[in-house]
């Protein structure tokens, strides 16, 4: 069911620049967005970045140690998100890096914020084309190395950004 809810054109361009890797300076390299967080407008008629809520590339290993363990962070206890996360993971012949997009729909979460997202989502995922990675997550628990790793490929992931995976840490959120 549609909500009639519009995507905002800055959304759109973050998608396009996080989805489109140019060859850069490395100061533009640094400005690039790991994880961008969405949120509804106030009057629930827009989906808009929510302000403050972004990892650039330059923080990394610089003023954010773990950046999954940061973006998890960031996202709120009691209320829905869409995210776009740039995943770094290794297989067992390669390193790569690919988009995820997230339904954030936490159990503290109103029920009516809840219906409204969850009604939203094709909306923002006809402007997300091409993300080969689309996740739900209704707690910290669905957002453990492990079970993203899962989602990537499972058993041919061998480490998610930069934390090997093994069976010991699916239980354990956060772990690494």
């Amino acid at each position: 069911m549609a909500s009639g809810v519009q995507v905002a054109d800055e959304v759109c361009r973050i998608f396009y620049d996080m989805k489109v890797r140019k060859c850069s300076t490395p100061e533009e390299i640094k400005k690039r967005k790991k994880a961008v967080i969405f949120c509804l407008s106030a009057d629930k008629k827009c989906i808009t970045v929510e302000e403050g809520k972004e990892i650039l590339v330059g923080d990394v290993g610089v003023t954010i140690t773990d950046p999954f363990k940061h973006f998890v962070g960031m996202l709120p206890e009691k209320d829905c998100r869409y995210t776009l996360y740039d995943a770094s993971f290794e297989t067992k012949e390669s390193r790569k890096e690919e988009l995820m997009f997230f339904l954030w729909a936490p159990e503290l979460a109103p029920l009516k914020s809840k219906m409204i997202y969850a009604s939203s989502k094709d909306a923002i995922k006809k402007k997300f084309q091409g993300i080969k990675h689309e996740c739900q997550a209704n707690g910290p628990e669905d957002l453990n190395r492990a079970c993203i790793a899962e989602k990537l490929g499972g058993s041919l992931i061998v480490a998610f950004e930069g934390c090997p995976i093994s069976k010991a840490n699916i239980f354990r959120p956060g772990s690494c």
